[in-house]
């Protein structure tokens, strides 16, 4: 009974396993800092260091959530999905009826699955071979086909770049045009679209993206300056010199990037005080994951002495299958959209108090509203810390 066990669990597990195959020699950052030292010290204080399960307590937590309320999923089965772009460098893209049987019992501990969500070639989330060893991006696939399920890997030991005549002893070099002339397309393999486990689509940044003049790498990575993209060095012994962008990959958890980042006007209109803000960006703000939030916060005066507040929340609030409020990713529904739109604007009419004689506006940015944020229990006080975006001053 027990060999037949062992041979259902072979037959379950491997149905859904697909093997990635990366070498020991290139499977970590720490093999990269011999020749790119300064690239992956950036890319160590960014949040594509942190995307793995471990180290991400929203992350996480939304995963346990889930994994709790949604029957017939295990909590390795989630992690799976999840990590098909948290962690594309996983071994096994997706399970089966049978592994989750498995997993009820607790049988599955041995299983190929339960084993890909604790190797360590994924503990550092999206490092450097996850974008820097892909080979094709299949665009002509649906659109709910995204990280992993998107790509196709080079193999072990090359690289691509957006170099044309990059050269290195220690691996293959070939140039991506989506490494140059059209990062976007990389950034889309993942930073596109989520649909909820009740099949909500909650957000859908790719579709919302207005061009214009920029790629999402020159905010998010900032502009090409003159660098070094490895420390190695030519027949004159010198390191090349190259026009390089920053690896931190900045996005919403850098507070410093909120600065100025919506316009923001007051005008005293016959409703009242109207607030308006205006989005120079690409893409809506709030944008990217469900439970965004800005905030606009206005503060009342009489000559100096301060008669009160209100406060507007613009985010997305969620509805489960039974009509009752939930986390982006158990979404049936999505209850109104705040966002404010790509080259766009919304205004917003606040009631004046009475004999007030001057208002404060203060519009900022966070990473989680309140609701999710008890829901999921986050301790971390990023997900609450508020980062100032602009403040005006009206006399009225």
């Amino acid at each position: 009974m027990r060999w037949l066990l062992c041979v259902a669990v072979a037959v379950f597990t491997l149905q859904g396993a697909q093997a990635v195959a990366v070498g020991e020699k290139y499977k970590d950052s720490g093999k990269c800092k011999a020749c790119h030292s300064h690239i992956v010290k950036e890319w160590e204080s960014s949040w594509h260091a942190a995307s793995h399960y471990a180290n991400d307590e929203y992350f996480r937590k939304t995963i346990d959530y889930v994994a709790r309320k949604q029957s017939g999923k295990s909590l390795n089965s989630i992690k799976i999905e999840c990590a098909a772009c948290h962690n594309p460098r996983i071994s096994v893209t997706s399970t089966n009826a049978e592994y989750e049987a498995l997993a009820s019992l607790n049988l599955d501990r041995n299983t190929d699955a339960a084993c890909a969500t604790q190797s360590d070639t994924i503990a550092e989330g999206i490092n450097c071979v996850v974008c820097h060893n892909i080979d094709r991006i299949h665009d002509t696939l649906p659109d709910t086909k995204r990280g992993v399920h998107r790509v196709g890997w080079m193999k072990s030991g090359t690289m691509s770049g957006p170099y044309s005549d990059a050269k290195s002893p220690y691996h293959r070099v070939e140039h991506r045009d989506f490494m140059d002339r059209n990062p976007d397309r990389l950034c889309f393999v993942c930073h596109a679209n989520d649909t909820s486990e009740e099949g909500h689509r909650f957000t859908d940044m790719e579709s919302e993206y207005k061009k214009g003049d920029k790629f999402c790498v020159d905010c998010h990575m900032g502009p090409r300056k003159e660098g070094v993209a490895a420390t190695l060095r030519d027949a004159q012994g010198k390191p090349h010199k190259r026009q390089i962008r920053s690896h931190g990959f900045i996005g919403a958890h850098t507070e410093t990037m909120w600065k100025d980042a919506l316009a923001v006007s007051l005008k005293r209109a016959s409703g009242g005080l109207e607030v308006t803000l205006n989005n120079p960006n690409p893409h809506p703000l709030p944008g990217g994951f469900g439970a965004r939030e800005i905030l606009i916060e206005v503060a009342y005066f009489r000559k100096g002495t301060g008669m009160g507040t209100q406060t507007r929340s613009l985010t997305s609030r969620f509805l489960n299958k039974r009509g009752k409020p939930t986390v982006p990713h158990l979404a049936a529904k999505t209850l109104e959209n705040v966002s404010v739109p790509a080259y766009g604007s919304k205004s917003f009419t606040f009631g004046i108090l009475k004999g007030a004689d001057q208002v404060a506006v203060s519009v900022s940015y966070r990473l989680v509203n309140e609701e999710v944020r008890k829901m999921l229990g986050l301790k971390d006080p990023i997900w609450s810390r508020k980062a100032v975006i602009q403040k005006k001053v009206l006399k009225l």
